[in-house]
Order: C-alpha cells, then sequence, then structure tokens
C-alpha cells in the first residue's frame, strides 16, 4: 500500500512538471508571422497572402474553429456570385455598334434580318465601354424550366415582382449584354450572325389580335388562347446565349429599364420580341409603351448584384 501511494505521487509529480514546461514553452514562442519573416521570408508578401485565401477556400469549412473570431458569416467564402436559378454575366457593354445586314427575310419591311455582315469591325465598339457585373434571370419569369412565361404584364408589375423576391427589373444595358454575349452578336444563338427560326420561339404567323376582347374580362381568356403561341422555358436548348441565358429573343417580349434613352419617353422599354415575326434580335428596345401598358405578348425577368465572393485575409490559426 505505501509503495503504491508513493508512486503515485510520483506520477502527479511529473505531470504537473510536464504542464508547466509546455506553457512556459508556448509563452516563449514567437507569433507564426514573426518566425515566418525571421527565416528571411522566401515568398514576397502580395504572393503570400494571395496563397493564404486560396487554402481558406477549401479549409474554412473543415476547419471553421479555427477561423478569427469575430469573422461576419457573410464575409466567409463563397463559390458563387449568383444563385442557381440566375446567371452570372460578367463584360464590357459597348453603347453602340454597328450591324449591317446583308439580306433581310422580307425586304419590304426590313424588321427580320436574314444575316449579318461579320468582319473585325463589327464587334468594334468606336465609344468606352461600360463594365458590367450582374445576375440575371435564366428564364423568364416564373423563371422555372419547363413552365410557361407570364404574359399580359406590365412594366410595374414586373417591377413590383421582382422586387418582391427580392432582386429588380434588369436595365436594358445589362440585358442587352446578356443575349450578345462578349462578342457582340446579333443573335443570340448559333454563329450570332444567321437568324435561325428553329433556334427560337419566333416568326410565328401572326394573328391579328382584338384589343376589344382583350381588355374585356368576359372575353379575355378566349381572345388570349386565341393569339397566344408561347412556349415552356427551356424548349428550345438551342435558344440559349452565350452567357448561358435562355430564350432572350421570341416567345415573350420583356420589360426592362430604359437606361440606353435615359428614360425617355419611358422608364420602360421592351427588349427580345415575342414569337411573332419581329425584329427578335439582341440589341433593338421598344420605347412606345408607358409602365402600364399589358398587352398578350408582354412578359419579364429579373437581375440582380452579383454577390462579391470574398476570398478572405482571416488567416487560419496556428497551433
Amino acid at each position: 500500500m505505501f509503495c503504491r501511494r508513493v508512486i503515485l505521487r510520483v506520477g502527479w509529480c511529473l505531470t504537473l512538471l510536464a504542464i508547466v514546461t509546455v506553457t512556459a514553452g508556448s509563452r516563449a514562442a514567437p507569433p507564426a508571422s514573426s518566425a515566418v519573416e525571421s527565416m528571411g521570408d522566401p515568398l514576397p508578401r502580395a504572393e503570400r497572402l494571395e496563397l493564404l485565401p486560396r487554402l481558406a477556400i477549401h479549409d474554412a469549412a473543415l476547419f471553421g474553429s479555427f477561423i478569427r473570431p469575430g469573422t461576419a458569416s457573410d464575409a466567409l467564402p463563397s463559390e458563387d456570385a449568383c444563385p442557381p436559378d440566375m446567371v452570372e454575366v460578367e463584360g464590357e457593354y459597348c453603347p453602340l455598334i454597328e450591324q449591317r445586314c446583308l439580306r433581310w427575310v422580307d425586304s419590304a419591311t426590313k424588321l427580320q434580318c436574314a444575316e449579318f455582315e461579320k468582319t473585325p469591325r463589327s464587334t468594334h465598339c468606336p465609344l468606352k465601354t461600360q463594365h458590367k457585373h450582374f445576375c440575371i434571370d435564366r428564364y423568364e419569369w416564373p423563371n422555372k424550366l419547363g413552365a410557361m412565361p407570364t404574359f399580359m404584364a406590365s412594366w410595374k408589375e414586373a417591377k413590383a415582382s421582382c422586387e418582391g423576391v427580392g432582386k429588380r427589373l434588369c436595365g436594358d444595358t445589362e440585358w442587352t449584354l446578356a443575349c450578345e454575349g462578349p462578342e457582340r452578336q446579333p443573335y443570340p444563338y448559333g454563329d450570332g450572325y444567321a437568324r435561325d427560326a428553329q433556334a427560337c420561339n419566333v416568326d410565328k404567323p401572326y394573328v391579328w389580335p382584338r384589343p376589344e376582347r382583350i381588355y374585356n374580362v368576359q372575353t379575355e381568356d378566349d381572345e388570349l388562347s386565341r393569339l397566344d403561341q408561347r412556349e415552356p422555358s427551356g424548349t428550345r436548348p438551342a435558344c440559349v446565349s452565350p452567357y448561358g441565358v435562355h430564350d432572350m429573343v421570341g416567345n415573350v417580349d420583356e420589360w426592362v429599364l430604359n437606361v440606353s434613352q435615359f428614360g425617355r419617353p419611358h422608364l420602360s422599354g421592351l427588349k427580345g420580341g415575342y414569337w411573332g415575326p419581329v425584329r427578335t434580335r439582341c440589341r433593338p428596345m421598344t420605347t412606345g409603351h408607358d409602365e402600364t401598358f399589358r398587352y398578350y405578348q408582354t412578359g419579364f425577368r429579373c437581375c440582380d448584384a452579383a454577390r462579391a465572393i470574398e476570398i478572405g485575409d482571416a488567416p487560419l490559426a496556428t497551433l
């Protein structure tokens, strides 16, 4: 019994001595950053800072408890600038480009260009470009694959709907960039210069509307059914812009905020055209309808600011 007590006391003494030794050594050790600098710092400071955040992108989820205390959750690394139902667009918008039509579908009206000239001049921007970075709905409202796009919407209703889900209406310059792509092509599909009535829901036979029946609650449904030639969103896989946005031309006319013409004559503009035999290309905008106008072919999609991807400069704690 006496020997057992002696062994226990000796064990406790050795344990206490080890704790004191480790604690003293920890307090005497220099900070990790000082240790790196004292070794001559093999990497320049700028490169060192670039490497740490990249490590944090992969390790933060695994070692979240090691992130510097007090870091806000929304400042932690993020992989995506836009939600899954939206497309990230970043590029240079050109306020003025020359698009020369070589051949018209109908030479009398000169609405539908069968083929545009494709030369280096076609993509040249003679004015200062505007850098844009934003998110845009992948499909027309309600922004769901296979859903029928909304129509008979006014600009005010479109604006309220987007704001109701925390988004906003697209500016016409944003919409144009998302449609044209970085090469500023007239059409958002194929090579961008030849019109293709099979790629998107365009150039269907025109059906004369009867407005008095559209705006009469007793006959509205029947008249809209007679006129309706929409297709579910995403029906035509080829109808996708270089950025990956679907159905930007055809299907329904899309309301936008009139930015390029400074809100004149109205804040409202329509982009992309609808299913009928109209221009249905990226750059033109219809500005003749005010913010309360609604008709059988008017729909919309929403935009939003792209979230800044915070790589973060909070170093992982060293043990």
